[in-house]
Parts: C-alpha cells; structure tokens; sequence
C-alpha cells in the first residue's frame, strides 16, 4: 500500500491502547492503522496464543475479510472439513452427515482454526503496529484529555483511547465497568477443547459420542497432523479460576472419568495439553459498550457464546465498524462510540438468541431423548423433506451471518491499495 497525502485531517484522537491480541484486538489494530491512528496492543499471553477451535466465517465477515485483503490467506488456511459422525459406546457409526449440514455453510463462507486467523492477522500487522506482549493493563485512569494507564510490567503511557477486546473474561471491562458477574448469563454448560494425536486417524471429519448432559468429540482438519478433542458437558455455573489450567483440568476429569469410547484417552491427551482451554458456555450482556474514552469490542462487549458460531464473525464486523466510525468521525469517540454500538447491537443481539437456542441443543438430558435424536439424524438422508430441514438449518444461520451491516469506509483511508 502506498500513502495518500493529506486525506484523513487531524484526527482528535490518535493514539489508541487495545487490550487483546486475538482477533478483535488486531483487526481493529489493522484498520486503524489504515485511517492514520497509532494503535498499540497489549496481551497478557508471553506470545501469539495458539490453540483453539474451528470458527465460521459466514455472511458480513467474509466481506469484511475481503475488504481487509486477508480472504485468500483465510481460503488457504481453511479446515476443508468434509462431515461428521456420531458413534455409539462401542465406536460403530450410527449415522453421518456432511460438513454444510453440520454448520449449515453455503458457497463463499468458510472455516478455520481460531489459531491461524490469529497468526494471519498478527503477520498482517505486526510491522506496522506495536505490540506488546507478556504484560496486562493495571489501572485506568481518564480525564477530559485522555487515559493514563499503568502496566503490571511496563512503565505508565498516556492514550487518547482504549478498547478491551480481551475476550469473555475481559480485564478491562471490570476496570471499567466493574465486576464481571454483572454482565454474564451462564446458559448451563461448560466447554473445553486442546490439540491431541490423531488417535482415530481422522481426515478432516469430526466424530461425535453424545451421553446424557454430555458430548464429546475428536476432529482434525485440512493439513493438520494432530487433532483436536472436545468436551461439552451441562452444570450450573461453577466457582473455579479461569487461569488456573490444573484446577480446570479436574474439573473435566472429574465430570468424564468412568464415561467409555475414547473417552479415557482424550482425558489423558487433556491432561498432556499445553494449550487446554476451558470456559463456561456463556453470554455477556451490557447496557452500553462504552464509558468516557474506553469502549469494549467483541466477546468484551457482547459474548455470544461458542455455541453461537458467530463470536469471530461479530470480532471482525465490529473491528471494522468501531474503526470506520472512529475514522467517520475524525476520532471523535463520543460520536463514533456512539454509532458503531447503535449498528452492531441489533445484529449482536439475533446472534445470542441464536447462541441460546443452540446452546440448548449441544447436551440432551438422557439416554432416550439420545436414541431418538441418533434415530432421526439416521434416517435423515431418507426422508422426503431432507433438503427442507436442511434449507431451514441454511436459513437461521444465514440470518445470523447477515444480521449486522457494513458501509464503505473507503474515503477515511490514508493508504492507496
């Protein structure tokens, strides 16, 4: 890209802090970059986090991975899955389905691991950004002119703005806005997932083994030599510290051991993991977004859950609105705060009633209701009205994937290209 001169005016506010160096953190770090601010992220993490589930992207974000000429590294990375299984105590398959009846995908979406997003966006931007990483925000402190904030490692800086786009358990929310437990809504389960061998030898398919409030199951995606084991199981929300990896993984062990199929082996492969996650199947729900000169971006703000399929989607679509209106309105975030929340909310709110239907879905309560859910996945391919079913899956997911829109923000960039 080369620089346009003279085209962005004097921003108000240019210097921004964004706690997180996921998703959220460095797409916005990437359009700011390209409107003429000077944004910094800042990541607890000592590196690049890796690790992860697969995430869609679907609808609006595609368009926004377009317009931010990252698709085709998305395309190459992509997890190619081409279906899924669900197997019985003993391992025997009591049905298949391809992959865009599992996610209700259609042409132009796609999918990858969270890990190589991650890495796509941080090489996109790791020349032109600074990016600190192995320290955390400590205090904030805001006057009428901009933020003092002091680090747990680093010297005390001065920005015009912060965003916290540091995920569920976000530390600048409770900062901010106060204590987390304000804003969660439990939805009755737990997930966990970590890289493990590919014990079942699997070529990008995912096989399933549902028991009672529970569901298990092991994937591997295009390119990958290993595998990835994943755990679902319904509770109540539970007291425990979301960075204490041992205390999460007894917790999982506690719930599974005695369950059979490979189940075992996947505890054990748990166990080995370094990149064990772990976290409540949950959503965040805020009156505002913002407060003064610090606004919250993605899970942050709005959390639709793992089982929402959306939460990537909405990081993305809302790194691009937050900058665009930032940019829209010269850096004046009283204003620009003001409109990306009034464009994102609507959307953001389809997609965690989304989440809470499909959250309901993921655990089924006994073994009856199990066997007459395996018996109608089985004879789905055999009924009439199959594509209906399908279509209906295609539909709500669409809906979800489209809800929130983008305009060209074009005009607002300092770069050519």
């Amino acid at each position: 890209m080369t620089k346009r001169s003279g085209t962005s005016g004097k921003l108000a506010n240019k210097t921004v802090l964004i706690s997180g160096a996921s998703i959220a953190g460095p797409a916005l770090a990437l359009w700011l970059h390209r409107y003429g601010f000077t944004p910094t992220v800042v990541e607890r993490a000592p590196e690049l986090r890796p690790g992860g589930y697969k995430v869609d992207l679907r609808g609006v974000s595609i368009d926004v991975c377009e317009r931010m000429g990252i698709l085709d590294d998305v395309r190459r990375a992509s997890t190619d899955m081409r279906g899924g299984s669900y197997v019985d105590n003993a391992g025997a398959t009591i049905a298949e389905m391809p992959a865009d009846f599992f996610g209700g995908r259609v042409d132009g979406d796609d999918e990858v691991m969270r890990g190589d997003l991650a890495r796509i966006l941080h090489e996109r931007t790791r020349d032109d950004i600074e990016y600190i990483f192995g320290d955390s925000i400590a205090t904030l402190t805001e006057d009428a002119d901009g933020v003092d904030v002091t680090f747990e490692q680093g010297e005390p800086r001065r920005f015009d703005l912060v965003v916290g786009a540091d995920g569920l358990h976000s530390h600048t929310r409770r900062l901010a806005f106060g204590d987390e437990k304000q804003f969660k809504r439990h939805l009755g389960a737990y997930i966990s997932i970590f890289t493990a061998p590919n014990d079942l030898d699997l070529d990008r398919w995912e096989t399933y083994h549902a028991l009672p409030n529970k569901l298990v199951c092991a994937y591997s995606s295009g390119g990958e030599s290993t595998a990835k084991n994943m755990f679902v199981f319904g509770a109540p929300e539970l007291s425990y510290d979301y960075r204490d990896m041992a205390q999460q993984k007894k917790i999982l062990d506690d719930v599974f051991t005695g369950d059979g199929w490979e189940i075992p082996k996947m505890l054990d492969n748990a166990a080995a993991a370094d990149d064990f996650y772990f976290d409540s199947i949950s959503l965040i729900e805020m009156d505002s977004w913002s407060k003064g000169r610090i606004v919250l971006l993605g899970d942050a703000a709005h959390c639709a859950s793992p089982a929402s399929g959306q939460g990537t989607g909405l990081a993305l679509i809302g790194a691009y609105i937050l900058a665009g209106e930032l940019a829209a309105a010269n850096g004046d975030h009283s204003v620009a705060y003001e409109r990306y929340e009034s464009l994102m909310r609507p959307g953001v709110e389809v997609n965690q009633k989304f989440a809470e239907g499909f959250a309901k879905e993921m655990t089924v309560s006994s073994k009856g209701k199990i066997r007459l859910r395996m018996a109608l996945v089985r004879m789905l391919p055999y009924m009439p009205w199959k594509n209906l079913i399908a279509k209906k899956i295609t539909e709500d997911v669409q809906k979800a994937a489209f809800a929130v829109p983008v305009k060209d923000h074009k005009e607002y960039s300092v770069y050519e290209g």
